[in-house]
C-alpha cells in the first residue's frame, strides 16, 4: 500500500480532479456522483475517524453498503489522507487495492467489503450491538445505502428491528436518486418513521442541510437521513 503523505487541508473543490483520475468501463458514474456531497460532509464535519484512528475502538464506523460505483468514496478518502491519491489512476485494475467494490482488507478506512446490495444496514445493526456488548456507547455507526437497495428484505428486517431496539448509535444515510423499482406509500421517510426511527429528508447537494440533518439529536432512536439527489 502506498504510504499516506502529509498535504494541505482537504478541499471540496479538489474532488472533481480526484474523481477524474479514475477511469474505466465499470465506473457507475451516476451511482458515484450521487453520493459525493453527502460523503464529503460526513468525512469533513461529522465522522470521528481519521487516518490515525482507523483502529481506535472509540472511532466512528462508516459502512458503504452502496458499494458499486465507489469513486466518490475513494476520492473523499484520498482527500482526507486515508491513502495517497497516486493510487486513484489504477482504480479497478488487477493489481490495485481500489476495486470496483471496496475491500476492507485493502482500503484504509473501509469498515466492510461490500458486495451484494442489502448487506450494509444489517451489518450496521450488528456493529452497534457489538459495540454495546463491549460497553462502547460513544462510537457512532453510519451506513450509506441507495434507495433501490431498500427493496431488499434484509434491509426491511434491519429497519424493523433497530427502531424498537432503540439503537441510538445507528445512523442510516439513504441516497434517493429515484432509481428504486418499487415505490412505497408516503415515501422512504415513512418507512423508517413507522418503525420508530428519527427521520429527516434533505437536498443531497446542500451541505448545510446535510450537516444539520446528520447532527440532529435523536435520543433513544436510530436516525435516518434521506438525501434526495438528481444525478449529475
Amino acid at each position: 500500500m502506498t504510504k499516506t503523505t502529509v498535504g494541505p487541508a482537504p478541499d471540496y473543490r479538489d474532488l472533481n480532479r480526484l474523481m477524474s483520475l479514475m477511469t474505466g468501463d465499470e465506473k457507475h458514474g451516476p451511482a458515484a456522483t450521487s453520493t459525493l456531497d453527502a460523503l464529503w460532509v460526513l468525512y469533513s464535519r461529522v465522522l470521528r475517524v481519521t487516518p490515525g484512528t482507523v483502529d481506535d475502538l472509540e472511532r466512528d464506523r462508516f459502512l458503504l453498503s452502496k458499494g458499486h460505483g465507489p469513486m466518490a468514496y475513494y476520492a473523499v478518502l484520498a482527500a482526507h489522507g486515508f491513502f495517497d491519491e497516486a493510487l486513484l489512476p489504477g482504480f479497478g485494475s488487477y493489481d490495485s487495492p481500489l476495486g470496483h467494490h471496496p475491500d476492507r482488507l485493502l482500503v484504509p478506512g473501509a469498515e466492510i467489503g461490500s458486495g451484494s446490495l442489502g448487506h450494509g444496514l444489517p451489518l450496521a445493526v450488528g456493529s452497534v450491538l457489538g459495540l454495546r456488548a463491549q460497553g462502547l456507547t460513544g462510537p457512532r455507526v453510519w451506513v450509506l445505502t441507495g434507495d433501490a437497495e431498500l427493496d431488499e428484505g434484509s434491509n426491511h428486517e434491519a429497519i424493523a428491528y433497530a427502531g424498537p431496539a432503540g439503537l441510538e448509535q445507528l445512523h442510516t444515510l439513504v441516497i434517493d436518486n429515484a432509481s428504486a423499482t418499487y415505490g412505497r406509500p408516503g415515501g422512504i421517510a415513512s418507512r423508517f418513521e413507522s418503525a420508530g426511527w428519527s427521520v429527516g429528508t434533505v437536498d443531497g447537494r446542500d451541505h448545510e442541510a446535510l450537516y444539520a440533518a446528520f447532527t440532529a439529536p435523536h435520543p433513544g432512536r436510530p436516525r435516518a437521513v434521506v438525501a434526495t439527489v438528481a444525478p449529475k
